[in-house]
């Protein structure tokens, strides 16, 4: 008898504890929950004993864009040459893993899918076929409980894994990398900067269009426009200073993403994101097994060196003013309606561009880490920002606090 090939996998997950600080990574769902203390980079964060590894060694300020990106060997400007439908690019993360499994190198991918009642939800699964890839492109937005499912996978036999997470889960992946003893472990990394629940993503959705629920595509762009696709094929380009981010609530990003210090994803194998690219993907390859995993693609990529143009310094001065009035409950100053369509013309050809782009972006979070976490949690601000955090804030006057 012919049985059909059972998909993606989602295994009933444990409640979450309640926990300060959590973005639910799935650590405090696994059979340890206290696992969280020693696993958490909200707790005690230790960036350069984790680098040191992974990689071999510790971020390098002497070498160029360390401070900023992390450990790596070399970054890239790509793009698949056959994009693939539904992909948020051009698709390569989820082709990596596909490729991964199609060469026997793991015997499962844990990633996020789309929940089957919102296309907005992420929900963990794991996926055994490489056709069944497919089924997990695009972007969504909000929390879900990715690493309950290591115990699981590990149940079910699987030695050789490789994981799809952004930085929290990551982090929380490689802290405990060593005692969930998988033989062999892939990890393909997303950047993050501001994550929030899918809840409170539908209101966003609702304030750019009077009919959210044919919204099937978004990005944020690296020429500071925010990309739509509709169901009927329409696309329409919002500038970042058009968007209605003075609506939204105060507590719409919560203080976990509001303080994190890893928007580029430093322990993954490879960073796959768009913030350096220059309308492409950007490539971060940290180390032996993140050249193996670009390997794997061979010609059906097309590569090319990262350009850099402008500077960074005045756009981050700018969002460090607007951050400490909004910390300290001042309202944000706000641009004249006349001057913004002015500004957000001059913003993609003036402003930082590729690299410089990304620099500034690593910067302003580093600045919005340092100045939420002094105010909201003074107490534990020592304990969570880590040295080359305090090396990014410092040209701009902010330091660690004496008291």
């Amino acid at each position: 008898m012919d049985h059909a090939h059972p998909g993606p996998m989602t295994p009933p997950l444990r409640p979450a504890p309640h926990r300060n600080l959590c973005t639910d990574c799935g650590v405090s769902r696994m059979e340890d929950p206290k696992a969280c203390g020693r696993a958490c980079q909200f707790v005690a964060p230790d960036y350069p004993a984790l680098e040191a590894q992974v990689h071999g060694r510790a971020r390098d300020p002497a070498r160029p864009d360390e401070l900023h990106f992390g450990p790596h060997l070399r970054m890239l400007r790509a793009r698949l040459r056959a994009p693939l439908p539904g992909a948020q690019w051009t698709g390569i993360t989820t082709r990596l893993a596909a490729r991964l499994l199609e060469v026997g190198a793991v015997d499962a991918v844990l990633t996020m899918a789309p929940d089957p009642q919102d296309r907005w939800k992420p929900t963990p699964v794991l996926v055994t076929r490489a056709e069944d890839m497919a089924g997990v492109r695009g972007m969504r937005m909000g929390y879900a409980p990715l690493l309950a499912l290591l115990e699981p996978a590990r149940a079910a036999g699987h030695r050789r894994l490789a994981v799809i997470g952004i930085p929290c889960q990551v982090y929380a992946l490689r802290a405990l990398e060593k005692e969930l003893g998988f033989d062999r472990l892939y990890v393909i990394g997303t950047p993050c900067s501001d994550n929030t629940t899918t809840e409170n993503f539908h209101q966003f959705l609702a304030l750019l269009d009077e009919d959210p629920g044919t919204i099937t595509y978004l990005e944020f762009r690296a020429d500071f426009h925010v990309e739509l696709r509709y169901a009927d094929g329409r696309r329409r380009e919002i500038p970042f200073l058009q968007l209605p981010i003075s609506k939204l609530p105060k507590d719409f990003f919560p203080l976990t993403c509001r303080s994190c210090v890893d928007y580029t994803n430093v322990l993954a194998d490879i960073t796959v994101g768009y913030m350096g690219g220059e309308g492409q993907q950007w490539l971060i390859l940290r180390n032996a097994r993140g050249e193996e995993l670009l390997s794997l693609l061979g010609d059906e990529v097309e590569t090319a060196a990262p350009g850099s143009a402008g500077k960074r310094a005045g756009p981050v001065k700018g969002f460090l003013a607007n951050t400490q009035r909004a910390a300290g409950g001042l309202p944000l100053r706000r641009m004249p309606n006349w001057l913004r369509p002015i500004v957000g013309w001059l913003m993609p050809r003036m402003g930082p561009r590729g690299l410089e782009f990304a620099r500034a972006r690593v910067e302003m979070k580093a600045v919005e880490s340092v100045i939420h976490l002094q105010r909201e949690q003074p107490r534990r601000a020592p304990r969570m920002i880590p040295a080359h955090v305090w090396e990014l804030v410092r040209p701009y006057g902010l330091g660690p606090r004496k008291d």
